[in-house]
């Protein structure tokens, strides 16, 4: 489980709150943050611009709130992955795979996540704002030493043939979510063959003949 947790509170069946979620990934991940009017949000939605001040304070409160899910739900599948893979070689072709696991909205997601986050590097003047900011941080680390962890057992087993285990993590990790920001859905190239290659790649950067082995 994640250690960064979730502040979502429990809404009734009337709650507008998923819908504007998604709502605001497809706009975000579509026309792009800065392009997305607030207002269209709750055009789309159905509800009047103030009713979406009930459940988000701000726009950047709302992507905050989308890139926080998106890092909770990557915690969550490399360890569903990974857990009961045989041995580090499996388990690191498992983490890659998993990452590419999405729907398209799941990839807009995670365009939204990869194009802004150095949103994080900077506290906010809100609260709600920095509330979550703190929780994608807290995520970032999280995932940051789970692969971290992976890298040093496939050390510790004599497997992969690198010296320094977070620095191999943070290329990993910067390999793997590279791809969102060119990717589309329905487009030339799948998520099987991103995944593919990028499975190979994994391998030669941890030395490794294994990796991406069926």
């Amino acid at each position: 489980m994640s250690t960064a947790g979730n502040t979502q509170q429990t809404e009734g069946p009337r709650s507008k709150r998923a819908v504007i979620i998604a709502t605001a990934i497809d706009r975000f991940g579509e026309a792009g943050f800065e392009h997305t009017k607030w207002a269209a949000i709750a055009e789309d939605v159905g509800i009047g611009q103030t009713a979406l001040y009930h459940y988000f304070e701000s726009k950047a409160h709302c992507l905050l709130t989308i890139m926080r899910l998106e890092l909770s739900d990557s915690v969550e599948r490399f360890s569903a992955a990974t857990e009961p893979a045989p041995d580090s070689t499996r388990a690191l072709s498992a983490a890659v795979a998993s990452a590419y696991e999405a729907s398209p909205r799941d990839a807009l997601q995670r365009r939204i996540l990869h194009n802004h986050m150095d949103l994080l590097a900077t506290p906010r003047h809100s609260k709600k704002e920095e509330e979550e900011r703190i929780l994608c941080c807290a995520l970032v680390h999280e995932i940051e030493h789970n692969w971290t962890g992976l890298v040093q057992k496939g050390m510790d087993d004599g497997v992969f043939r690198v010296t320094d285990a977070l620095l191999t993590a943070r290329m990993l990790l910067a390999l793997v979510g590279g791809a969102w920001r060119w990717y589309r859905p329905g487009g030339e190239i799948t998520l099987d063959e991103i995944t593919e290659v990028t499975a190979e790649a994994a391998g030669r950067l941890v030395d490794s003949d294994d990796v991406g082995a069926s």
